[in-house]
């Protein structure tokens, strides 16, 4: 029964994070599935939709926090904490989907080549994306590894700084790939522009934050790396320290 239970919630937080995950692919690419009207004043719906941008990105970047994580360490044991951010995260951004209020108001609608050039465009940061998460081999995006190791009666794998692959050219290539899938787009309403701009400028003030956390994690040598890549636009000498590496 002690297996049980982590077995059971990293299914689940697999579960709902996967599901989300591809919700939000299909936001992107095809809209809201099935709208559901909430204001009929285009404004209101604005609003709305930054409302709930508002949420999602107060509950993802605020449960991650080192005080986020001590206060909720004095109730819950710490392993379950990734678990539990992932089913939360994954709830939050269904409503948000869920939830959204198209606009019909058009902004743009690129037809023929512009249309397939944006297209290729998000297939590459598809692309990239999986390239950034191949590289990182440990990666946990569910939250799920240290339950699978408590599972099976080892220790959880140890968390170390190793720069592969995109890393070497940018330090957060996983959300510079997804800022181009989500710009990336032949049709853009005056509610998908709003998404974009919130979403853009919360990944940067993320990305800062989270920056704090991995010098506290990894210290000098995190330093030194932000010292030579850039943080999420690579620089040609980046890109040419990367090339050169590929040919060593």
């Amino acid at each position: 029964m002690k297996r049980l239970g982590p077995l059971l919630l990293s299914f689940f937080a697999a579960g709902i994070g996967g599901a989300s995950l591809v919700l939000f692919v299909y936001f992107l690419f095809f809209g809201v599935p099935l709208a559901v009207e909430i204001t009929q004043s285009h404004a209101g719906r604005l609003a709305w939709d930054g409302f709930l941008c508002g949420i999602f990105f107060l509950q993802h970047s605020g449960m991650i926090r080192r005080g986020a994580k001590k206060r909720l360490a004095r109730h819950i044991p710490a392993i379950y904490h990734p678990a539990l951010y992932s089913i939360a995260s994954g709830t939050v951004l269904f409503a948000v989907i869920s939830l959204w209020q198209p606009s019909h108001q058009l902004l743009l609608d690129l037809h023929g080549p512009p249309r397939w050039i944006l297209l290729g465009l998000s297939m590459l940061a598809m692309a990239g994306f999986a390239w950034g998460v191949h590289s990182l081999r440990e990666f946990d995006p569910f939250g799920t590894l240290a339950l699978r190791a408590r599972v099976r009666g080892v220790p959880p794998p140890a968390a170390g700084f190793v720069a592969r692959g995109p890393y070497r050219s940018v330090r957060h290539p996983l959300y510079l790939f997804t800022l181009l899938l989500i710009w990336a787009t032949s049709r853009l309403s005056a509610d998908r522009l709003l998404f974009n701009v919130l979403w853009t400028a919360w990944i940067v003030v993320g990305t800062k934050l989270e920056e704090r956390d991995l010098l506290v994690d990894f210290g000098p040598a995190y330093r030194r790396y932000q010292a030579r890549v850039p943080m999420l636009i690579p620089s040609l000498r980046s890109l040419g320290r990367h090339s050169q590496a590929d040919t060593e």
